[in-house]
């Protein structure tokens, strides 16, 4: 019988029709694994995951291997966005015995869950010289019967290397801007000139990477570290990574131009890019950079709000082919062929689509191996609105408009065609990193909206995703929270909580953000060694407990942890903060210098934790001229290291008028009570590292 048809998670759903009799990951389950002797078959994906529909199809589907499972295995299902400690440990198993990893992800393990083999996606028959599925599960149904004792002592073996992989010692690696300067070069070394990104396809935005290069070339003042960031995000904006109609972002580009993207979209990618984009923006004024942080939180807004306020998790790239009813594709919602922009607008209007998004009657994507997009055309900007009207001699703001409005059609009648699944469950993690993208937006755009988006599902979170002591809870979906929290989940709600604070000076949300990161040092600390476990000291279900530094798509729970407490230690008087921050820098210390690029977010609380950082506190009410030049001048300038704070009490007044105090390690300056002075003052006291 398959168990999943009561389950919340989309991916476990999408599975619950299968011939193969799956499991949750429960005590029942495993109780049933040892009952039959039979060993488990574990497999890990998530709803908008393309291989894994594929596996889906090819195996799960298949009655014949649903039958090989049920005969000799206990198959459960694990939705990694549900469970990402399960996911962390199991891929590390993975990574460490095939070199690689991805989803889904399949993994064999005795009953008492301790691995023996692994891989990701098997097809299933056997190709290329990888096993097919069916073959695998004949051999190792054979293996578990006839060699048991060699399997457990490999399991031993692998279970003991999954804990000894969390007994790091303490490095005592010195850790300074030199490490910085390091990262740079060799993302310098890796950089594609001509298309921006480092390394080949498939490109993926490595986004706090691009944050810790502006922070680099803010410390160092090196102007190729700026082209490096500039480059990158000019070229995005251009392809068909980023969708030019709806806005937003894919997951990533299948090819080194950008231009034909793996179409899911995540929210943590919106939330992290609009980031960027807005940085960038204060970096250099150019109102590209803000159009872009614009027209993803539109796009987040309109499709992946829910109406209580939290965010959805993803769309999925597959759906259903509007030209062959009843066949799913990847990409069809998104992709388009001529002819039918030249049924759409009239000749000219038509020509001018053609030839600014670079439409062909063949289909404009590259080499395609699988030959999905023949004759379709993903949309990306193939000429520059320059270009365009020097074409076809028109001004820029005739071809603007032309855009606009076609834009605005495309959209409408996109909306037409079937809609890819929407994975609607709101994790607390990937919200508090949506939260913080909203509350930014805020406060450098000066968009008060933004921060009534962000308030809204701050408050949802807090209301929904914890439990009656106020513990945090990991997931939210049809009117149910569940799944314990992990580092991440608190430590991206922190994130969040903190730009809220600084876009609203609402007290509450700076004192949750204390609570919470008090919670999170005493809940997943490792007191004996050193760093914080993936998940809490509760987690009773796992044979290890994780501990990552890596930042990977999302950043580590280390890195974001050591983040907010660094900028909590500028906050608070509470010396715990900075003094958790530093031994979560060090502990990390001798894997962040052996390779420096591996770590991102990391350097970028690094960055911070070296300084100059900057306190900046305004007096004043918020609704004062003053009170608001001064945050507008603020956001004029690209200044990452600093924390801003408002003082309503009155108590900090210049001879009664609102005053401007900015402080710089352990020296402040005088207050500044004149709007003509602000920009000066801040040129001189913040621009210069």
């Amino acid at each position: 019988m398959n168990r999943l048809i009561k389950e919340k998670s989309p991916y476990l759903l999408q599975h619950a029709n299968n011939p193969v009799e799956w499991h949750a990951w429960n005590d029942e389950a495993f109780a049933k694994s040892r009952n039959e002797n039979k060993p488990i078959l574990l497999s890990i994906g998530y709803s908008t995951c393309h291989w894994c529909h594929v596996m889906e199809h090819e195996s799960f589907e298949d009655a014949v291997t649903a039958e090989l499972m049920n005969r000799d295995f206990i198959s459960i299902k694990v939705d990694r966005e549900e469970r990402p400690d399960i996911d962390q440990l199991y891929m590390n198993y993975v990574m460490a015995t095939t070199g690689s990893g991805g989803w889904p992800m399949t993994v064999f393990l005795t009953p008492d869950k301790k691995p023996f083999y692994g891989g990701t996606y098997f097809p299933p028959e056997d190709r290329y010289g990888m096993p097919g599925f069916k073959t695998l599960l004949l051999e190792l149904a054979h293996a578990w019967k006839n060699r048991r004792d060699e399997i457990i002592r490999s399991a031993d073996s692998a279970t003991a290397f999954l804990n000894a992989k969390n007994e790091n010692q303490k490095s005592e690696v010195s850790l300074s801007a030199k490490i910085l300067e390091a990262a740079f070069e060799r993302h310098r070394a890796s950089f594609d000139a001509e298309w921006g990104g480092f390394g080949g396809a498939p490109k993926f935005p490595r986004t706090h990477t691009l944050s810790m290069l502006l922070r680099h070339w803010r410390r160092s003042q090196n102007p190729d570290a700026l082209i490096l960031v500039e480059k990158t995000l000019q070229a995005m904006a251009r392809g068909g990574i980023y969708d030019q109609i709806g806005g937003g972002f894919h997951r990533y580009s299948t090819d080194n131009q950008w231009r034909v993207p793996h179409f899911e979209k995540m929210l943590y990618d919106q939330a992290l890019l609009t980031g960027v984009y807005l940085e960038a923006f204060e970096a250099t004024l150019r109102p590209e950079y803000a159009k872009i942080a614009e027209e993803t939180l539109a796009y987040v807004t309109r499709e992946m709000t829910d109406v209580q306020g939290g965010f959805f998790s993803a769309q999925d790239a597959d759906s259903e082919d509007p030209y062959h009813l009843g066949e799913k594709r990847e990409g069809a919602f998104f992709v388009w062929a001529q002819k039918e922009i030249e049924a759409l607008f009239p000749a000219e209007e038509a020509s001018v689509l053609l030839f600014f998004y670079g439409i062909r009657p063949e289909g404009n994507a590259l080499s395609d191996p699988h030959k999905e997009f023949g004759g379709y055309n993903v949309l990306h900007q193939s000429h520059t609105l320059q270009e365009t009207a020097a074409h076809f001699k028109k001004t820029e703001a005739q071809i603007e408009a032309v855009l606009a409005k076609a834009r605005g059609l495309l959209l409408e009648k996109r909306g037409e065609k079937p809609r890819p699944h929407l994975d609607d469950k709101v994790l607390t993690d990937w919200n508090g990193l949506m939260i913080a993208a909203f509350a930014r937006a805020a406060s450098v755009l000066g968009e008060p909206r933004y921060a009534k988006t962000a308030t809204a599902a701050a408050n949802f979170i807090l209301k929904r995703l914890q439990d009656s002591k106020g513990v945090l809870l990991h997931r939210y979906r049809d009117g149910e929270s569940g799944i314990r929290a992990s580092l991440n989940d608190y430590a991206f709600l922190i994130y969040g909580l903190l730009h809220l604070y600084q876009a609203t000076f609402e007290p509450a949300w700076l004192e949750e953000s204390k609570r919470l990161a008090q919670e999170m040092m005493e809940r997943f600390w490792d007191r004996s060694s050193g760093g914080f476990f993936l998940a809490g000291a509760d987690a009773q279900d796992l044979i290890a407990r994780s501990k990552e530094v890596y930042d990977g798509a999302i950043p580590s729970g280390n890195s974001m942890a050591a983040t907010v407490l660094v900028l909590l230690s500028r906050y608070a008087p509470d010396a715990s903060f900075g003094e958790m921050a530093d031994k979560t820098l060090q502990f990390f210390s001798g894997d962040i210098a052996a390779e420096p690029t591996a770590y991102p977010q990391m350097l970028v609380a690094l960055d911070f934790q070296i300084g100059p950082s900057y306190e900046i506190t305004i007096a004043g009410s918020r609704e004062e001229s003053f009170v608001k030049a001064a945050l507008q001048e603020i956001y004029l300038r690209f200044i990452p290291n600093k924390i801003i704070m408002l003082d309503e009490t009155g108590q900090r007044l210049v001879e009664g008028k609102a005053a401007l105090y900015i402080c710089r390690g352990r020296a402040c300056e005088r207050p500044v009570t004149k709007i003509e002075d602000l920009g000066k003052v801040l040129n001189n006291t913040l621009v210069n590292p």
